[in-house]
């Protein structure tokens, strides 16, 4: 097929490295002290590797070349990079999926537009000063360490992005005793996010899991890629799920 792909210049090259180490798919190394495209079929044509060149030796060209294969680049890059090596793949995969053109907010019943009443007990209530319960940094699931000393017999929350604005005592409530992980099911990578999950239930003795997740079916993605990770870490860990409406309540 043709496509965009990178081109290399070698008697521009001075194998500096910096493309190889700025290629997140593993597409590029240096052999004879020169950058040379090792898998064409792992260059995914966007450039990642060009601002970082000193020389210039880096161009996109439009050629005949093999499809962009990200199922073989994520095992190529799990078999000799390990598992960080494709989350940091999937998340360079997700940012240029994110300058597309924005989606319309229709087709998905999680995104109707609606105008919410606002209830005014739940207005007083949330005027009183409530403290932060908040435990642990990061809290996005996409940068979460493996491994630390917050997920040592902790109970876990796994929560979407969108509970703790909805829910007014999200951090009494939900926070307070809890190591905290958010995601977005539907716009972050789902895959990255189970795997992620999966490694750091295997490597840690967490107590508990509850899943915090919104009414709209989109976000059952969450309860979904939670399970499949405790089935495949292999623990014996206690899950609840709790379903918050978009009007702030618990329904289940």
């Amino acid at each position: 097929m043709k496509r965009k792909i990178i081109k290399i210049n070698e008697e521009l090259c001075d194998g500096c490295g910096n493309c190889v180490s700025t290629c997140a798919e593993g597409a590029i190394e240096i052999v004879n002290g020169k950058a040379k495209l090792v898998k064409e079929d792992f260059c995914d044509g966007f450039g990642d590797c060009i601002g970082k060149c000193p020389t210039g030796a880096l161009i996109i060209e439009e050629r005949e070349a093999k499809p962009f294969d990200i199922d073989a680049t994520k095992e190529y890059l799990y078999k000799t990079k390990g598992i960080e090596a494709v989350w940091r793949m999937e998340e360079a995969q997700k940012n240029h999926e994110q300058k597309e053109p924005i989606p319309l907010a229709c087709g998905c019943p999680g995104s109707m537009v609606k105008t919410l009443q606002i209830n005014e007990c739940t207005a007083e209530f949330v005027q009183q000063k409530l403290q932060p319960q908040l435990r642990n940094w990061p809290i996005q699931i996409s940068l979460l360490p493996l491994k630390a000393p917050y997920y040592q017999g902790a109970n876990l929350l796994v929560a979407a992005d969108c509970c703790a604005y909805a829910y007014a005592g999200f951090h009494n409530d939900f926070i307070k005793g809890h190591t905290v992980a958010i995601g977005c099911p539907k716009l972050d990578n789902a895959g990255g996010y189970k795997d992620k999950m999966t490694a750091i239930l295997s490597k840690n003795d967490i107590r508990s899991i509850t899943i915090a997740y919104m009414e709209v079916p989109c976000c059952t993605g969450l309860v979904k890629l939670m399970a499949e990770a405790v089935k495949e870490s292999g623990k014996n860990i206690s899950v609840r799920t709790l379903k918050i409406g978009i009007q702030g309540q618990i329904i289940s």
